[in-house]
């Protein structure tokens, strides 16, 4: 069972937030106020993070797991909780009733990339055993696609805090070499969908461009001035796409 925190009065609105690597539930803390005004929302620690830093389960198992903490809702994953959320939504339909994937894909579908992929996974997990996590989060949030992202201190603290070994199974366990490419699945997605991508993230962008032309319910909603982290770097704009497209989900 992975660690939860639930926020706002039972509703029948329930929303599920999952967070992305390094994170944990504290994550979603800027936004999650405006999201649980007249919602009932639950926020997951992934495994190998937070609550849940103890656990270690498979890419599908922890999908599944998801979808055991957060029952019927509508999901909203970042990163590689949105690629969680995504194998939640094509193996248990009947608890997704809408989802949101901000910065996330559906996997590699390159047999040589993936395996390149899984090369380098490998040697960051490594990385992470023998450098701690303290040094490897704050490499981590170097890169290019964080440029805009400036963590809270209570986000920062909780991503220091997670224990080393964590973090490396997540990486083995859950990175996007592990993954399953669900590509040619895209098509059986059935419920809302909405992809949000930062605007000046044109990796994910591409991606997300990609997913909408093979799922029939998907639209795109770029946030204007964020990168990869659209929710963390913009929360007042990506909380307003994202509550305009749920209320638009349980009006109809």
């Amino acid at each position: 069972m992975l660690h939860r925190e639930v926020q706002g009065s039972p509703a029948p609105a329930r929303l599920v937030l999952v967070h992305g690597f390094t994170q944990t539930l504290r994550s979603w803390d800027t936004v999650v106020t405006g999201l649980a005004a007249d919602r009932e929302v639950v926020r997951v620690d992934l495994p190998g993070h937070g609550g849940s830093s103890g656990v270690r389960l498979s890419f599908t198992d922890t999908g599944a797991a998801i979808g055991e903490v957060g029952g019927a809702a509508a999901y909203v994953g970042y990163s590689l909780g949105g690629r969680l959320c995504l194998r939640l939504a094509l193996d248990r339909p009947d608890l997704v009733e809408a989802l949101v994937l901000v910065g996330a894909s559906p996997g590699l579908d390159d047999p040589a990339e993936r395996a390149a992929r899984g090369r380098a996974d490998e040697t960051l997990a490594t990385q992470i055993e023998t450098g701690g996590t303290s040094a490897f989060v704050e490499q981590w949030l170097q890169q290019p696609m964080f440029a805009g992202l400036h963590p809270s201190p209570a986000d920062r603290a909780a991503r220091h805090a997670n224990p080393p070994e964590g973090l490396a199974a997540a990486v083995r366990l859950l990175g996007t070499a592990a993954q399953e490419p669900l590509w040619n699945r895209l098509g059986e997605l059935t419920m809302p969908v909405l992809l949000v991508v930062g605007e000046r993230d044109a990796k994910f962008g591409a991606v997300a461009d990609r997913m909408a032309a093979a799922i029939p319910t998907a639209c795109v909603a770029r946030i204007s001035g964020a990168g990869h982290a659209a929710h963390l770097e913009r929360p007042l704009e990506w909380t307003a796409a994202v509550t305009s497209f749920l209320d638009d989900h349980h009006a109809s």
